[in-house]
């Protein structure tokens, strides 16, 4: 979950922003980080008192202790709700199972295309927070990004979705996991490709 060279600074405050408020008006008091990279997000959680408990799960280690380094100053009343976890969203995790609300900005982009079946399962079958927001890249916004045909926002993305594509895999998973999905988008809107942040948000 990080910021892409070919974004703005902009657009990735604004993809952090919508989620944090959209986990804040949902009134949840245990919200999962899933791919919670170097803690950006997490910083905006930690700030709301509602919250009881948050975990940041995170692979990369680098990553994720880029997370400690920038929440390491947290009073110890907040330091207390949170826990940091090396761990994949691919893989079962019984412990964080029935949380009320989760988060995947910008990150299922970075999963191998056969791993996401694991990711439906472990996420939306067993893990099954009530809500998930989930932010993904709008491969047809990359023109505006004068980028070439095929040529990915970062070099760790496996796929992006075009918008079709995209409504196809979170209804799917929707439907299949007892969820109910929308979808809308985070940016400058065009005519003709959209915006270049799209956003699901499931509830179970």
């Amino acid at each position: 979950m990080e910021i892409l060279d070919l974004e703005t600074h902009d657009l990735h405050q604004e993809r952090l922003q919508r989620v944090a408020t959209l986990l804040k008006a949902s009134g949840a008091r245990r919200v999962l980080d899933l791919g919670c990279g170097s803690g950006r997000l997490l910083q905006y959680l930690m700030r709301e008192p509602q919250y009881e408990r948050v975990v940041g799960l995170e692979l990369d280690g680098e990553l994720l202790a880029q997370a400690k380094l920038l929440l390491e100053n947290l009073p110890g009343s907040r330091r207390e709700c949170l826990e940091l976890v090396c761990a994949s969203y691919t893989e079962p995790h019984p412990a964080l199972s029935g949380f009320e609300a989760a988060a995947m900005v910008e990150t299922i982009e970075h999963v191998l295309p056969e791993k996401l079946s694991a990711v439906e399962q472990a996420v939306f079958g067993e893990m099954r927070p009530s809500l998930l927001i989930m932010t993904t890249p709008n491969r047809e916004y990359n023109p505006l990004y004068d980028m070439e045909p095929g040529e990915l926002r970062d070099a760790d993305h496996k796929f992006e979705w075009d918008r079709a594509r995209f409504r196809e895999w979170v209804s799917g998973v929707a439907w299949r996991n007892g969820y109910r999905v929308t979808i809308s988008g985070i940016g400058d809107w065009d005519p003709e490709f959209g915006q270049p942040t799209q956003v699901a948000r499931f509830e179970r």
